[in-house]
């Protein structure tokens, strides 16, 4: 089973396992689809956050990749003299390196080492190859996003010539083409993934983004590399949940799971006003963990594991108040990306997530590779006091985070969540509207969400709601003192969530968001 916000991807990685290819192989097929087909989301040039559910003679391993690029050697608050904040866009704000090629390099590398991988890298890309060269019809998700962004990318290097169509916004249904993008991932299929970092693709990208005046030089492609992480685990009443550690915000979202495990008012109706103020309230408390400790794990002072333990989960759930919402800040904005989700027939699982940020990342466009390089640097601080504040070298937080869980009845689970804000209150509410409340996957994720906070397209940070939930929910919130904003019915504010379980029998469940144009593909 492959569920994924685009459908092209989750039909590539079908194929891939319908020739006898394992989970990991068919998500490397799906990311290079997804970059190819839903560009505004994600791409090559971004950040890759994997987890792996290997099925071993001993039980389940999980391991976790993390391709997160680190802030260019050159790059210094001293660059960004006289402003207040790092621009989101141009090539100031592509001061990171890109990490999500060498996550698929790390994962590929694990799963011959562990599963016997045997498809060829030129099979992997080729589905995302013949898309990027030959068209994908524009979704109404692509055009809304470039129409919307147009006016502040317009005279960004790149941007214009890549995705505009006669310096207009493409139609929605017609063909978006992006040859420069096919000959890289081509070079890469012949040449093998390193030589994005290490070989003639890497010393291309570096010599032209210091012409655009990035900080980023070659130094920094040769010094890149993927790592294994041990993932975040959390002891839920249900089962073991699995995130990845920062500079993910993988803790918020075990933490809000953690929390509402303990609060009688999350085992409520699903679209009551309990169990939606019960999950908002468990975000406030996770939140200013997130806001206070959570960095590149070498800056960080404190163990992020910790905060996991009952005595720390049982103190912030009694913080909470059950009918009165606690006072809320303001958010850590908006984040484009996509998550996707593969389970083969051994019982493997991935839960994969890969973005470039905002939407289009900083909407620099090489013209030698036809690479979008993502903004998340723009997430640095300037202020030195704070935790995030620019160093060289750096590893930025990031709202990425992929979820997995092992349940107690022997099901595995993978599922997730795009949008900044929003990724880990959708994930509470995909896991427990599924594994506590009983609904189904798709009956979980296409249940009315909300969001505390500022996501992509968002700058306010209310408590928004979409539009089908009771009245009652509505009226009971604000009466606690949230500040309700409404939505859509289906909005694609919240997010494009997605969920896989394999089940004890080896039967599969799915889930994908109604808010995308994704679907479930199995067989």
């Amino acid at each position: 089973m492959a569920v994924a916000p685009h459908a092209l991807a989750s039909q590539s990685a079908l194929a891939v396992l319908r020739e006898g290819g394992n989970a990991v192989e068919a998500m490397v097929a799906a990311a290079a689809t997804i970059a190819a087909a839903y560009p505004h989301m994600n791409g090559i040039g971004g950040d890759s956050f994997w987890l792996l559910s290997l099925a071993t003679p001993y039980g389940p391993q999980v391991i976790g990749v993390e391709g997160c690029g680190a802030a260019a050697q050159n790059a210094s608050h001293e660059d960004f003299r006289g402003q207040s904040a790092i621009p989101f866009r141009g090539p100031s704000a592509a001061l990171t390196m890109a990490g999500t090629v060498s996550a698929w390099e790390r994962s590929l590398d694990i799963a011959r080492e562990q599963l016997g991988a045997r498809l060829p890298l030129s099979r992997l890309l080729a589905d995302a190859i013949a898309y990027a060269r030959h068209g994908v019809p524009v979704t109404a998700s692509q055009q809304r996003s470039t129409q919307a962004k147009h006016a502040e990318l317009l005279n960004v290097a790149g941007f214009a010539e890549t995705f505009l169509t006669d310096d207009r916004v493409p139609n929605v249904g017609s063909l978006f083409r992006q040859q420069r993008l096919a000959d890289t991932l081509e070079h890469l299929a012949r040449h093998g993934l390193a030589d994005f970092y290490q070989g003639d693709l890497a010393e291309r990208m570096a010599k032209e983004l210091q012409q655009l005046g990035s900080p980023l030089r070659l130094a920094d492609f040769n010094a890149h590399q993927a790592i294994e992480r041990t993932p975040l685990e959390l002891q839920h009443s249900h089962g073991r949940v699995f995130n990845m550690p920062p500079p993910t915000q993988g803790l918020v979202s075990l933490l809000i799971l953690g929390i509402m495990d303990r609060l009688p008012g999350s085992k409520t109706n699903h679209l009551s006003a309990d169990y939606v103020h019960s999950a908002v309230e468990a975000v406030k408390q996770a939140f200013k963990v997130r806001d206070q400790h959570i960095t590149d794990p070498l800056h960080m002072r404190v163990d992020a594991a910790s905060f996991l333990h009952a005595d720390a989960l049982n103190s912030m759930a009694d913080a909470i108040d059950p009918q009165v919402a606690a006072a809320w800040g303001e958010g850590k904005g908006p984040a484009d990306t996509v998550w996707m989700g593969v389970i083969d027939c051994h019982g493997n699982a991935v839960s994969m997530i890969q973005s470039i940020y905002h939407e289009f990342g900083s909407g620099v466009v090489l013209s030698g590779t036809g690479v979008n390089w993502q903004n998340r640097g723009a997430s640095f601080s300037l202020d030195p006091d704070h935790i995030n504040f620019l160093r060289p070298g750096k590893k930025p937080f990031h709202t990425l985070n992929p979820a997995l869980a092992h349940l107690n009845d022997g099901s595995t689970m993978v599922y997730g969540n795009m949008g900044g804000d929003g990724q880990p209150q959708s994930q509470s509410a995909v896991f427990t509207r599924t594994v506590v409340h009983g609904l189904n996957p798709q009956a979980a994720i296409s249940a009315p969400r909300w969001l505390l906070g500022r996501t992509w397209g968002q700058s306010s940070d209310s408590l928004k709601l979409e539009g089908r939930f009771p009245q009652s929910t509505v009226q009971a919130l604000r009466d606690r003192g949230h500040e309700v904003e409404m939505l859509d019915d289906f909005d694609e504010v919240c997010g494009h969530a997605g969920c896989a379980i394999r089940h004890a029998d080896g039967s599969l469940e799915g889930g994908s968001d109604p808010r995308s144009d994704g679907v479930v593909a199995a067989f």
